[in-house]
């Protein structure tokens, strides 16, 4: 599903060259559990972000369900990003004046979905994270769990086939982190391909494939037997 191959990424930081990415190849299949681990600056957010087409590799080609994707240009990359990939960010991203129902509705007024489906996604993707009773109420009426509950509605309310978390349990008490987790590894289970940056090692391990990137390469690569 996911195929990179020479995947190079390269940042000037001032009159510096940083390689963020050095020729990477990754082959993620539909449906696997993965978690992207390594110490700050060892590239795994980048990748993510390659991942997600919201960075361009300087060399290399990204497949997405056997299209490479590296060469489309930034309209199109975007609809291939709206309709298969969700994200999930450490501090949530949400719009502060928009409700939580208005927060989820987003992503399908911009994919011009119609009133009325947009309504019965957005009804159905709070009720199943557990947040119906809080649909009218703004981010800042919500605690940090329930943020993070929106967030992935909104992340998958388009029905992607891939969810990216860039450290979804980071800002989050151990209970909600716990909760956040457990919602998921159950959309996990429907089908979604999940991959998961995180430098908490314990949300790490509960991956069935755990990626160690240090200094941009890919150092370790491990399943679960």
């Amino acid at each position: 599903m996911i195929e990179l191959a020479g995947i190079r990424r390269t940042f000037h930081v001032g009159d510096q060259e940083v390689l963020a990415l050095c020729d990477v190849d990754l082959v993620i299949g539909r449906g696997e559990y993965v978690s992207i681990m390594g110490p700050s600056g060892s590239g795994k957010s980048t990748l993510l972000n390659v991942i997600g087409l919201l960075d361009r590799p300087d060399a290399g080609t990204y497949r997405l369900d056997g299209r490479d994707v590296t060469a489309l240009d930034d309209a199109e990359q975007a609809r291939v990003r709206r309709e298969h990939i969700g994200f999930v960010f450490q501090f949530f991203h949400l719009v502060s004046y928009l409700t939580a129902e208005e927060n989820v509705e987003l992503p399908l007024t911009l994919a011009g979905i119609a009133p009325g489906e947009r309504r019965a996604r957005v009804t159905d993707s709070l009720r199943d994270m557990g947040i119906a009773n809080r649909a009218h109420h703004r981010p800042d009426q919500l605690s940090g769990g329930q943020r993070q509950r929106v967030a992935i509605a909104r992340a998958t309310v388009t029905r992607p086939s891939v969810l990216l978390a860039d450290e979804p349990t980071g800002n989050l008490d151990r209970t909600s982190g716990g909760d956040v987790v457990a919602i998921l590894e159950q959309l996990r289970e429907s089908g979604l391909t999940l991959i998961v940056v995180t430098h908490d090692a314990e949300l790490g391990e509960r991956a069935q494939r755990r990626i160690r990137m240090v200094d941009g390469r890919v150092a370790t690569d491990e399943r679960s037997r």
